[in-house]
């Protein structure tokens, strides 16, 4: 079975997107659309800007969602998921890609949320760092004993996790996890506490416009993040979207979930090849690859 992944923030590179633009008139179209949607030449900045301008949360997120969206929908009949998920931002580009958002529904979804993210980080410092080399459980045993809000944010793969929160208290955690054996415990160049319960105004905000967006039957399941099984139900979807912001990342779940469930080929939609390493540091058995425009 086909199992097709998009990914999320970090993914982002500058030329992005330039070769579907320059080789498709119908992704040309899509992206002149979504300049005029978001109300600011984003295909400037993605062709041509500097790492640094695509780095803005404002600029990133749509930026990432875009190339993947208008990657899944320039494959045409060759695009057909029996199931799908995303990364944290790409559940978005996947609810595009599986029919349950319209592209521009989705896109103004993903432009305030990124607002909304940025937003939350400015009101407390807040951080994320990457933890390497333990068990999952005792990364939240750690967490849960630090003082302060610090909770994990995204399990990534077997030994991978992402704790996030008060600047302090990552700090704090992440010499408590040295201390315990972790291989590295780093410090991400990130802009705030992600998937913490410090994005409850961003949730709050995204909620209101969530809830007044229209969602249609999805043609495929979708493996959400907050819950790591197979949703369909249109309010499930919309209520695990909403939660997704303060909730962690349960990749290693889903993709162990999709593979229980038959899954056997995972697609990788957009920019870079991230979530292929992670499916095979969960599962040396499954296959990758990456969607591409040639046949």
């Amino acid at each position: 079975m086909n199992a097709y992944i998009f990914p999320g923030q970090g993914a982002q590179f500058t030329g992005m997107g330039l070769n579907l633009y320059e080789t498709s008139p119908f992704a040309q179209d899509l992206f002149e659309q979504a300049n005029h949607i978001l109300g600011f030449q984003i295909t400037d900045i993605m062709f041509e800007g500097t790492a640094e301008a695509l780095k803005e949360t404002k600029v990133t997120q749509p930026a990432i969602f875009l190339h993947s969206v208008i990657l899944a929908k320039a494959l045409g009949n060759r695009f057909k998921p029996d199931m799908v998920a995303g990364h944290s931002l790409g559940e978005f580009s996947a609810l595009v890609a599986n029919g349950a958002l319209t592209f521009e529904d989705g896109l103004k979804l993903v432009s305030q949320r990124a607002l909304a993210m940025q937003k939350a980080c400015e009101i407390k410092p807040s951080t994320m760092a990457a933890v390497l080399g333990l068990e999952d459980a005792l990364v939240e045993k750690i967490c849960s004993e630090t003082e302060g809000i610090v909770v994990a944010a995204n399990y990534n793969c077997p030994g991978q996790l992402v704790i996030s929160g008060e600047v302090e208290a990552v700090n704090n955690a992440c010499e408590a996890l040295k201390e315990a054996g972790a291989k590295r415990a780093l410090v991400l160049p990130v802009g705030g506490a992600f998937h913490s319960p410090l994005m409850e105004p961003a949730r709050e905000e995204l909620a209101a416009a969530i809830e007044n967006t229209k969602f249609s039957k999805p043609i495929c399941a979708i493996y959400q993040n907050v819950t790591a099984n197979a949703v369909l139900d249109q309010a499930a979807i919309k209520s695990n979207l909403i939660s997704q912001l303060t909730a962690p990342v349960r990749w290693t779940q889903s993709v162990q979930q999709m593979i229980a469930d038959g899954a056997t080929l995972f697609t990788e939609v957009g920019p870079g090849n991230v979530l292929q390493g992670l499916v095979k540091k969960i599962s040396r058995e499954a296959q990758t690859a990456s969607a591409t425009l040639e046949k």
